[in-house]
């Protein structure tokens, strides 16, 4: 069995016995592979805080040919990424960006999510308390768009005319992306997408400089969930299997119970 060694990040942690854990780790030079954590819940020399969810470092594990659980030798953690689990918000916002690399992920090298996830988890650790799901929202995007499936924005989605970069556009889920007037009009399902809106999913997507974290005004909780339901119905569109996105989902019903106490306020 050959040693592997790669930086890694812990999405999942899943108990097997009194003393050991299976984690699903995102690796930056093998994708999403599961590994056995022998004793981890003993030997915390050799694993650290590695049992932790979202801490990354630098994993090392023994790589069994023609099988999906493998043997974790040992976890150097770099960044243990604590403050994800000590705030409700942080914590569900960080799950989702974990649920789509877990859902959607390669087990094959691809440096450009496994970049991206990490900036996005970095991001949500250091978005202020308003900020939070913007940086969420910014990060699954961003993931979106590593995995191959960036919605067209500045070009119809349909014809490839060029559109007004700062109108509002009808978008299309089946299509992936904006539309112009004309083939707007030839019908299917679209949504109205906010000049605001489509200036967001621009910088999100890569194509405009990003504000840094907590830097932004934070957004108003209607165009949170806003994003949230165009998100999600991207998804449902492009990458998913038909089952449930749980932690999506309860992300979603986050955000509606945090507006509806704050409107009680």
């Amino acid at each position: 069995m050959p040693l592997v060694a790669t930086e890694a990040v812990v999405l999942h942690a899943q108990l097997y016995s009194e003393s050991s854990r299976i984690l699903r780790l995102a690796t930056r030079a093998h994708g999403v592979v599961s590994v056995m954590a022998k004793g981890a819940r003993k030997a915390q020399r050799r694993f650290g805080s590695a049992v932790d969810l979202f801490a990354e470092g630098d994993a090392s594990y023994y790589a069994k040919s023609g099988r999906e659980l493998h043997t974790l030798a040992a976890f150097e953690v770099t960044r243990a990424r604590i403050a994800l689990g000590r705030d409700l918000d942080r914590f569900t916002t960080a799950a989702v960006l974990a649920e789509l690399v877990l859902r959607f992920g390669r087990d094959e090298p691809d440096p450009a999510w496994y970049g991206a996830l990490v900036a996005a988890l970095d991001a949500v650790t250091a978005a202020s308390a308003g900020a939070t799901r913007e940086a969420g929202l910014a990060g699954a995007w961003a993931l979106v768009g590593a995995l191959g499936f960036t919605p067209s924005l500045d070009a119809c989605a349909r014809c490839g005319r060029a559109l007004d970069a700062g109108a509002a556009v009808r978008f299309s889920q089946p299509l992936g992306g904006a539309l112009c007037d004309t083939c707007a009009r030839l019908g299917g399902t679209t949504r109205t997408l906010p000049a605001a809106a489509r200036a967001s999913l621009r910088t999100w997507l890569g194509a405009e400089p990003h504000e840094p974290a907590g830097g932004a005004v934070p957004m108003e909780d209607g165009t949170v969930r806003a994003h949230q339901r165009l998100l999600r119905e991207f998804l449902r569109e492009h990458l998913t299997d038909g089952r449930p996105l749980r932690a999506f989902d309860a992300w979603e019903a986050s955000a509606l119970e945090s507006a509806g106490q704050r409107s009680r306020t």
